[in-house]
């Protein structure tokens, strides 16, 4: 796979940012921004999504984290 040009990746970060936008806008309800998700898979290489979708649920741990929001489960609490 050759690298993605400067234009395609700036399409990318494009359409990754009003997904995750939605994704805040609408408190996670993947259903409401389905289309801008597809949008998303077709505009970035399939290891990018994966690497985004996880940078995504790291950040929203880290900001729960830091604000001290974060439960752990009842099956971590005891180990």
């Amino acid at each position: 796979m050759a690298a993605p040009s400067m234009k395609e990746r700036q399409v990318c970060w494009g359409a990754r940012d009003l997904y995750w936008q939605c994704l805040d806008d609408n408190a996670e309800d993947a259903a409401r921004c389905q289309q801008l998700r597809s949008s998303f898979e077709a505009s970035c290489p399939q290891q990018w999504i994966k690497y985004f979708d996880k940078r995504r649920d790291y950040l929203k741990f880290k900001e729960k984290f830091e604000a001290g929001e974060f439960q752990p489960s009842q099956s971590t609490e005891n180990s």
